[in-house]
């Protein structure tokens, strides 16, 4: 049935602000967009930024009420070589992070921060 995720896709409210920190603050490379889109790859994932009013139109030809307040409701995780150097780089340049790297029981090292919306993300590496 399922052979792989391909795609992630967050729905944002305010697609400039999200642009400008997955761009310019994570260094993501924008791949392709529009007005209410921007796409990015990510090894062999696209990762794309979906303006709330267009991802509703997307999912549905009915007029639909997306609604994204309230705490986060997944977690992204993305491995990196050095969670430590990665952790500095991004706080150097403004990233606020929930919590600092910790080594983690199940042998990850982990840190997590927030982008602009709220959505969370974790980097992480093995340990040792």
């Amino acid at each position: 049935m399922f052979r792989s995720i391909i795609a992630s896709v967050l729905f944002v409210q305010d697609l400039a602000r999200c642009v400008a920190f997955y761009r310019d603050t994570l260094g993501f490379q924008v791949k392709d967009g529009d007005s209410e889109s921007a796409g990015f790859s990510l090894g062999d994932q696209y990762f794309l930024l979906l303006e709330i009013s267009a991802a509703a139109r997307l999912i549905s030809e009915e007029a639909l009420e997306l609604k994204i307040e309230g705490g986060p409701r997944m977690l992204l995780a993305a491995s990196v070589d050095d969670v430590d150097a990665t952790y500095e780089e991004l706080k150097a340049g403004g990233v606020a992070f929930l919590r600092p790297p910790t080594d983690q029981p199940w042998g990850l090292r982990t840190a997590h921060f927030a982008d602009p919306e709220g959505n969370v993300w974790e980097i992480n590496q093995p340990i040792g």
